[in-house]
C-alpha cells in the first residue's frame, strides 16, 4: 500500500507554527515512505476564509520547503482541492447515508435548541442534541418545510456500544457511543461541517495516514462512525500533542510569533525552523541537528511524543545560529543581499567577495540574519550611534593625537589590504610608546560608535579608506563640539 497523507489547514489567516509542524510530520512520512502528500483547502467557514490566507498558506509552505504533489495550484488526480468546489460530492455521500437511514433532516431553529442548551446548563450537564427531530413524521417533516424551515442534516448515531480510535501515537483510545450526540452533517445552507467533510475529502482521495493535532481526537469517533456507515476504508489516525509556551499554556502570539512567515521576517532560516519544528515533538536519540535528508532518513510516526512540547525561543535562536555557520559564507550572504538592499545601504564599492568578507566576520556573533544585519551596520556608510560611556572614556583631549594621526595616515595606507591596516596601528602606537590597546580603543569607538566590534584591524579594512577617514574626521568633530 502506497502512503498518502495530507495537510488540510482552514484559509482563516497565516500559516501557524501548530500548524507548520503538523505539515512536517505528514511531509516527513510520505517523504520516507515514498509516498504522497497532498494539500487541501478546508474552506468551507465562508465568514472567516479569504484568498489572502490561502496566499499566506502556500507562502510559508513554499518558504519550509514543504512541497506537495497535489494540491490548489498544481492539481491532480482528485482534483478539486478546496472544499467548496466539492460539494457535489458531499451531496452524493449525504444522499446514501439519508436513504440508508444513517442520517435525518433536523429542523430544530436555533431558539429551540438554545433553550434545550439552557436546560442542560440548568442540570450542570453538558449539551447533547436530545435526537428531537431523529424520528419526525414525513408528514411533519413535510409541514415544517411548507412552513420555510430550512433543515440541518444530522448523523443518527448509535446509541449504544463503542467506538476505538487505535490511534498510532495515544494508542487505543475509546469512546461509548451514548456520549457522542446526533452531530450535523450538512449546515441548512448546504455547506458541509467539518466532521463531514473531512470523511468524504479523505476517503474520496484515498488518504491512508491522517497526522493532525490532539485536539481533533475527540472528532475523530464520529468521523469513523461515519466512515463505517458508508462502507468506506477508515485511514489510520494519529493525533500529535499540542505545543505549549513556556508557562505551559497553548502556544499564543503572547509567547511571540507563531505565524511562519514572521519568523522568515524575523531573520530565521529556513533550514533552522525545519530542524526545530521537527524536534518539537519528535525524537531521534539525542541528535539535536538534522538536515532535511537526514529528517527524512530517520523519520518515523514512532517517534513522536504523546506528550505536550514547549516552544524554546532560546533553543530556537540558538539552533538558527548553528544553522547560520553552518552555511557556506557565499550563500548566508545572498540571502542577506535583499536585507541590506532593503535599507539601501549597498554600494558599488560593495562586491560580493567584499560582502562575503563581511559575513565570515560577524557570522560568529549572530544569531539571526536580522541580527547580522544590525551588527553590519557601521560598516556601512550610514549614521551610526556613539554609545554614550564609550564616548565618556574613550573620546577624550588626551586621545586626540591619536585620532588624528590615524585620520591622517590610516586613509593612505597603501596597498590597502589587512597586513598595511595593522601595520597603520602598530607603527603609531611603536611611536606613541604605548601599547596597541591605546591606539586601537578609541579608534574603535571613532570607527564603530562602540567598546565592542570584530577585530579592528579587520575592521577598519572592511570599512576602507574612505569611509574610515569620514569615522575619524566624524569622531574628532563630536569631540571638537564637547569641549
Amino acid at each position: 500500500m502506497k502512503i498518502r497523507v495530507r495537510f488540510a489547514p482552514s484559509p482563516t489567516g497565516y500559516l501557524h507554527v501548530g500548524g507548520a509542524r503538523t505539515a512536517l510530520f505528514n511531509w516527513l512520512l510520505a517523504r520516507h515512505t515514498g509516498g504522497t502528500f497532498v494539500l487541501r483547502i478546508e474552506d468551507t467557514d465562508l465568514a472567516r476564509s479569504t484568498e489572502a490566507s490561502v496566499q499566506a498558506i502556500l507562502d510559508g509552505m513554499r518558504w519550509l520547503g514543504l512541497t506537495w504533489e497535489e494540491g490548489p495550484d498544481i492539481g491532480g488526480p482528485y482534483a478539486p482541492y478546496f472544499q467548496m468546489q466539492r460539494l457535489d460530492t458531499y451531496k452524493r455521500y449525504v444522499d446514501q447515508l439519508l436513504n440508508e437511514g444513517h442520517a435525518y433532516h433536523c429542523f430544530c431553529s436555533k431558539e429551540e435548541l438554545d433553550a434545550m442548551r439552557e436546560e442542560a446548563q440548568k442540570k450542570g450537564e453538558a449539551f447533547s442534541y436530545t435526537g428531537r427531530c431523529r424520528n419526525l413524521l414525513p408528514e411533519i417533516a413535510q409541514r415544517l418545510r411548507e412552513e420555510g424551515r430550512q433543515p440541518v442534516i444530522r448523523f443518527k448515531t448509535p446509541t449504544e456500544g463503542e467506538t476505538v480510535v487505535d490511534d498510532l501515537i495515544h494508542g487505543e483510545v475509546t469512546f461509548q457511543n451514548a456520549l457522542l450526540d446526533d452531530f450535523v452533517l450538512v449546515k441548512a445552507d448546504g455547506v458541509p461541517t467539518y466532521n463531514y467533510a473531512v470523511v468524504i475529502d479523505d476517503a474520496t482521495m484515498d488518504i491512508t495516514h491522517v497526522l493532525r493535532g490532539d485536539d481533533h481526537l475527540s472528532n475523530t469517533p464520529k468521523q469513523i462512525l461515519i466512515y463505517q456507515a458508508l462502507g468506506l476504508a477508515t485511514p489510520r489516525f494519529g493525533h500529535i500533542p499540542m505545543i505549549l509556551g513556556q508557562d505551559r499554556a497553548r502556544l499564543s502570539k503572547r509567547h511571540g510569533a507563531t505565524s511562519v512567515m514572521a519568523y522568515e521576517e524575523q531573520g530565521y532560516l529556513p533550514e533552522a525552523m525545519l530542524n526545530y519544528l521537527a524536534k518539537l515533538g519528535w525524537a531521534c536519540g539525542d541528535q539535536e541537528e538534522f538536515t532535511v535528508e537526514e529528517l527524512i532518513e530517520k523519520f518515523s510516526v514512532a517517534g513522536i511524543n504523546n506528550t505536550a512540547a514547549v516552544f524554546d525561543q532560546a533553543k530556537l535562536d540558538w539552533l538558527n545560529g548553528v544553522w547560520m555557520r553552518r552555511l557556506a559564507t557565499p550563500d548566508l550572504a545572498e540571502r542577506l543581499k535583499p536585507r541590506w538592499q532593503a535599507k539601501g545601504w549597498l554600494q558599488a564599492r560593495h562586491t560580493d567577495e567584499w560582502l562575503n568578507g563581511l559575513v565570515e566576520l560577524l557570522k560568529e556573533r549572530a544569531r539571526t540574519l536580522v541580527e547580522l544585519v544590525d551588527y553590519s551596520t557601521f560598516f556601512f556608510d550610514v549614521p551610526i550611534d556613539y554609545k554614550p560611556e564609550a564616548v565618556e572614556k574613550f573620546l577624550v583631549p588626551e586621545n586626540r593625537a591619536i585620532l588624528e594621526a590615524l585620520r591622517d595616515r590610516l586613509p593612505k595606507a597603501e596597498p590597502w589590504d589587512l597586513p598595511t591596516v595593522e601595520g597603520v596601528f602598530r607603527s603609531l602606537a611603536s611611536e606613541l610608546g604605548v601599547k596597541a590597546g591605546a591606539v586601537i580603543q578609541p579608534a574603535r569607538v571613532a570607527l564603530t560608535g562602540s567598546t565592542a566590534s570584530p577585530g579592528m584591524f579587520e575592521t577598519a579594512y572592511l570599512m576602507g579608506p574612505e569611509l574610515v577617514g569620514k569615522r575619524l574626521q566624524g569622531a574628532l568633530d563630536l569631540m571638537a563640539a564637547r569641549v
